[in-house]
């Protein structure tokens, strides 16, 4: 393998609407690094992108091996929503790389290999059982770029008086910039990074700098005998344009509630994967006045986050399944308090500790039913990386505004993967109106409901002459005395419940996308929009009829579901679990039957199994 052979049929330009590029190689390759840099640049350049950040839970999985393969797949050019169920060009740093993502590639793609990592023993690692891995998986008829990647990047380094190993952690910049070349990008918004990134390592910078134009200048070399491609930028609303991933999208959208508010943002939280950059992203704001408590476990987190929203603040926590669990008897306060709680809870694979770095739709039933009690919450599921912003701010308008706790569902394929999000415009989201009290000081009863809502007044300690009780204790209907009588509890009980269903007045009605008179209705939520939708619009265009309807809002469900649902013959649920929603519609809607197809590997759907899926249906 050790040579710099190129397998390809000429220096041609290839037109493309859209491609998925994948870097993969071991933990410590930069990987990540990588793809988000190749991702911003397309960003800037005006594509549409999606990425799928894939890596291993181990903090240092066994170098060379399978186990230890980090992988980044980004998805650019026009009308992208999903990151690609197929890889086109595959940068592939060592032997393990490319056994793990051999079987991804699109027939016919281009492969960017690191030959000087595939000697015996980096072979025998992956699993090879000849020195042939070409032959062994079968990629005779791709474009292969043998590039002796580690090689050049000391050469191109070799006049800096640094170590081994940091002249090696360089070498994915020689990848970028190969790939640069190979899509005829510019490197200068990855030479401004660097110099900002490592300004303070002058060493350090000249030899990233260095790496990443010998891996461009390296692209220009062999251009005669590999192609290039050329992706056209997408038609996109004039405005400024971040890329952004789900995370700190969420993240961003709390501070936008926080402004239309005028309240505080406070979080109360604790690390935990794939949540954590939530907790990061807003502690870095304390310019905008952001309050972040860092807690000794879960509970201490929630807890503080109730008595933030009791002092007068907007209440958050930040958590992913198993933290959620833990969350569960403080929610329970703060739905007895009818206290505003936004809980984000960023979903991966269970049960226990489970798939920490993967990606699993398993928290519905927690979600709606985990506390004890009659204990309705609102829950709700953003649906792409950016539309997190979305729907933070409104799990956050509607937490304050019908003094309730909200439960917002993302999960990991949408809290790591990055799109492009507008920047919106002054008026694009509305003011938030906080319930205060018109009671007379002196006569106030904290549990008087509003008439449209049913939502409790939001009093503050410190308000001379609206002093009054609060806790987990059940209360009197109207003055918030702790009460034990039968009668009251079940009025209570009801009333909370009717609270929770008038929310449904508030969010919008349920749409479809697709053909109107469709044969089969896919439904969805959450993080499988992107999939689901780009299965439905390639089945429209093969002369199918299908439509989707995703859901955002999960309970209470939206007005017009049962209508919806009634309009079509045969309904799919589609779910990266094992039929929750199916489940949750049965019980709500039992009147319909209700199709499953269910995937609970770690992975996202891919495209073609939903439309082979889809055809089954239709055809049966």
């Amino acid at each position: 393998m050790k040579d710099q052979n190129v397998m390809g049929k000429s220096s041609k330009v290839i037109e493309v609407d859209k491609i998925a590029v994948r870097f993969s190689g071991d933990s410590g390759d930069g990987m990540q690094l990588t793809g988000t840099l190749f991702s911003q640049t397309s960003a800037v350049y005006g594509n549409d992108i999606s990425t799928f950040p894939d890596f291993p839970a181990d903090i240092r999985a066994p170098q060379g091996t399978i186990g230890g393969v980090s992988g980044f797949q980004v998805h650019f050019g026009r009308g992208v929503s999903t990151p690609g169920d197929q890889t086109d060009v595959l940068v592939a740093m060592n032997p393990a790389a490319l056994k793990a993502n051999a079987r991804f590639m699109k027939p016919g793609g281009t492969i960017v290999l690191d030959v000087d990592s595939f000697d015996r023993k980096g072979l025998e690692k992956a699993g090879y059982k000849t020195d042939d891995p070409i032959t062994e998986d079968q990629l005779d008829g791709y474009n292969l770029i043998k590039a002796p990647i580690t090689t050049l990047t000391k050469e191109s380094v070799k006049e800096l008086e640094l170590d081994n190993k940091s002249v090696l952690r360089s070498k994915n910049m020689f990848a970028l910039g190969l790939v640069y070349w190979l899509f005829n990008r510019p490197i200068a918004h990855t030479q401004a990074y660097i110099k900002t990134k490592f300004g303070k390592n002058p060493a350090i910078m000249q030899a990233n700098l260095l790496v990443l134009q010998a891996g461009f200048d390296y692209g220009n070399n062999i251009q005669a005998m590999t192609p290039s491609y050329h992706v056209s930028p997408s038609e996109n609303r004039k405005g400024i344009y971040r890329n952004l991933n789900g995370n700190t999208a969420a993240a961003w959208g709390l501070l936008l509630a926080s402004e239309k508010s005028g309240l505080p943002l406070f979080l109360g939280s604790y690390p935990i994967t794939p949540a954590t950059e939530i907790l990061q992203e807003l502690a870095a704001r304390k310019d905008l006045g952001v309050k972040v408590f860092q807690a000794e476990d879960e509970i201490a987190g929630v807890c503080t986050a109730i008595g933030a929203s009791y002092s007068g603040a907007l209440g958050v926590t930040s958590t992913s399944g198993p933290g959620l669990a833990l969350k569960t008897e403080a929610i329970g306060l703060a739905v007895m308090a009818e206290l505003p709680l936004v809980v984000v809870n960023v979903q991966r694979g269970g049960p226990s500790t489970g798939l920490p770095t993967k990606t699993e739709q398993s928290d519905l039933l927690q979600a709606l039913f985990g506390r004890n009690g009659e204990s309705p919450v609102v829950v709700m599921a953003a649906s792409t990386p950016v539309n997190c912003f979305d729907y933070a701010f409104y799990a956050a308008k509607i937490a304050l505004e019908h003094m309730i706790p909200v439960i917002l569902l993302t999960d990991g394929f949408l809290a790591n993967g990055t799109q492009q999000w507008r920047v919106p415009d002054e008026g694009d989201f509305p003011v938030i109106e906080l319930p205060r009290t018109r009671q007379k000081t002196g006569e106030f009863k904290p549990y008087l409901r509003s008439e449209d809502k049913l939502n409790r007044d939001w009093v503050v300690p410190g308000m001379k002459g609206y002093e009054h009780r609060i806790g987990g204790l059940e209360k009197d209907a109207v003055t918030g005395n702790i009460s034990h009588d039968g009668p009251n509890h079940h009025l209570m009980v009801s009333l909370r419940q009717q609270k929770l269903e008038r929310v449904a007045h508030f969010v919008p009605e349920l749409e479809v996308v697709g053909d109107a008179s469709a044969d089969l209705l896919v439904v969805g939520w959450g993080g499988t929009f992107g999939h689901l939708y780009a299965a439905v619009e390639a089945l429209n265009k093969e002369g199918r009829k299908v439509a989707l309807a995703h859901f955002n809002y999960i309970n209470p469900l939206p007005l017009n579901t049962a209508e919806l649902l009634g309009r079509y013959k045969k309904i799919v649920v589609c779910e990266l679990n094992m039929g929750q929603f199916a489940g949750f519609l049965r019980m709500k809607h039992p009147q319909f039957s209700y199709e499953q197809f269910n995937k609970v590997q770690g992975q996202p759907f891919t495209v073609q199994e939903l439309k082979e899926q889809f055809v089954k249906l239709m055809e049966a």
